[in-house]
């Protein structure tokens, strides 16, 4: 990509789109309109997703103010060292270059994601799904006025309108130089951008997220974490699949018939292990390999297990690597389980559902990594970069 713009460039471009999509917020309806009437599945998880409305936009227009309003990502010193010949070497951030998203049906990808690359100096090259297409060229259009109006390239933001075989041949054979990609969507989108992808790849990885009922829990907290995480929005990666019982709880039977019933209330249907389906309106499930599916569905899995060791072996067995809770007022057992599981966002005594850039305080996230390089749990501004040596010297040889 060219000469890096200023944090003053960057920032004026946000600031423009900003003001651009409030004052096309008809527009963007109305082309999202189009988008949600042409959607003929019956997958509600990509319905939810697909669907702009004045809250979206809102979430759109505040994602990108809380990107202005953050510190400048590019340039930050991580080490400092002077050699002992004299040469002084220090470590800074710096952008990744081309960064490619994939994503699909979420038509604020395209303004919060793409926002994040920008401000860290990335070019963007944007990949959305057919479904959301009218909604994305619109934003797009926005985006490069955006630009324009500050009298910058409008290549620093590009829409890449293929279908699959364009797309994979792009990936196997780019016809620009790409140096980050990131897929933000189901399994097989990630396993085909895995398996064609010629450059490093960072997995927005499934959920299937779990919440452990520990001995010492607080039972109506439970209760309400567990609605929350499950039921308050199906569509997110942050929320609920799988509910493991420590089968020494005191008032166990009562509490699983409440549980039972409030999910009922909420229209999930409640598959369970062995144990739990003993009870009435619970479903047996006979294939173990349930407990690896992420459900984006009123679908959820309560099973039983022994002891705190059980439910952290389970998790890291089957979960996604996502979220993870105990709920328990006892401390010591919460750290132990906290520090003991394999997942990027780990709780005590809280929702699934605060996964999540904006939660976090990172004003929204590219994607919510669950790999481990080079950075995990969601991916905000200020890890969209790479790193950078300097080296000053006089001459110095070795």
């Amino acid at each position: 990509m060219s000469k890096l713009l200023t944090y003053k460039q960057r920032n004026s471009v946000l600031a423009s789109m900003a003001q651009l999509i409030a004052s096309e917020r008809a527009a963007i309806l109305k082309a999202n309109k189009i988008d949600v009437e042409n959607y003929a599945g019956e997958d509600i998880a990509m319905y939810d997703r697909l669907k702009v409305d004045d809250s979206k936009i809102e979430g759109m227009i505040l994602s990108l103010q809380q990107l202005i309003a953050d510190v400048d990502p590019i340039g930050k010193e991580l080490y400092n060292f002077t050699h002992e010949n004299g040469l002084k070497m220090t470590n800074k951030t710096a952008p990744f270059g081309t960064v490619l998203i994939i994503y699909e049906s979420r038509p604020d990808v395209t303004v919060e994601a793409g926002g994040i690359a920008f401000k860290s100096g990335n070019k963007i090259l944007l990949k959305g799904g057919k479904e959301s297409l009218n909604s994305n060229l619109k934003i797009v259009e926005l985006w490069h006025k955006a630009l324009a109006e500050n009298n910058i390239s409008t290549n620093w933001v590009e829409y890449l309108n293929y279908n699959r075989a364009e797309t994979q041949a792009f990936l196997e054979h780019p016809t620009q130089k790409v140096d980050l990609i990131v897929p933000r969507g189901g399994e097989k989108l990630i396993a085909f951008v895995k398996k064609h992808a010629k450059c490093p790849v960072i997995v927005s990885g499934r959920g299937n997220n779990f919440v452990y009922i520990d001995t010492e829990a607080d039972l109506e907290m439970a209760l309400s974490v567990i609605i929350n995480a499950k039921a308050s929005k199906i569509s997110a990666c942050n929320a609920l699949d799988k509910v493991l019982i420590n089968t020494h709880l005191m008032g166990k039977g009562a509490f699983i018939k409440t549980l039972i019933e409030k999910l009922i209330d909420h229209k999930v249907e409640i598959l369970g292990d062995a144990e739990i389906s003993k009870f009435e309106n619970v479903a047996a499930f006979e294939d173990s390999t349930i407990w690896f599916e992420e459900f984006l569905d009123y679908k959820i899995v309560l099973g039983a297990v022994n002891s705190l060791d059980e439910a952290i072996s389970k998790i890291n067995t089957y979960g996604g690597g996502h979220s993870a809770v105990i709920i328990t007022n006892n401390d010591e057992t919460a750290q132990n389980f906290m520090e003991s599981v394999d997942s990027a966002a780990v709780y005590q005594n809280a929702s699934t559902r605060f996964t999540d850039g904006g939660q976090f305080g990172l004003g929204g996230e590219l994607a919510i990594s669950t790999d481990k390089l080079h950075h995990r749990g969601p991916m905000g501004l200020q890890h969209l970069v790479t790193n950078k040596w300097y080296v000053y010297g006089n001459g110095q040889i070795r």
